[in-house]
């Protein structure tokens, strides 16, 4: 169990920071009118456990905070996510 607990965990920490440079990325592009990372994507990476990285993205660069249907999929994402780890941690507590 123990393996699987620090699998998940690094899992989320790199689609964290692969999150963490899609939206940098994504900022620098917009900053000088490049080709940008689609929404669906950074989307994508948040719904895959990027979410962490994604929501310190936003604070950091100050990037897609403003696009409320941006960010409803976004904390859709972190809901679907917390939702996932109470139930786990619901069967897991009364196994």
């Amino acid at each position: 169990m123990r393996y699987v607990a620090l699998g998940v965990l690094v899992f989320y920490v790199v689609m964290s920071l692969i999150s963490l440079a899609m939206y940098g990325l994504d900022k620098r592009a917009a900053k000088k009118g490049a080709w940008r990372i689609k929404e669906k994507t950074l989307h994508t990476a948040d719904f895959l456990g990027g979410w962490p990285g994604g929501l310190l993205a936003q604070k950091l660069f100050r990037h897609k905070r403003r696009k409320a249907k941006f960010m409803v999929v976004f904390w859709a994402a972190v809901a679907i996510h917390a939702f996932l780890w109470a139930t786990a941690a619901y069967f897991w507590l009364t196994a």
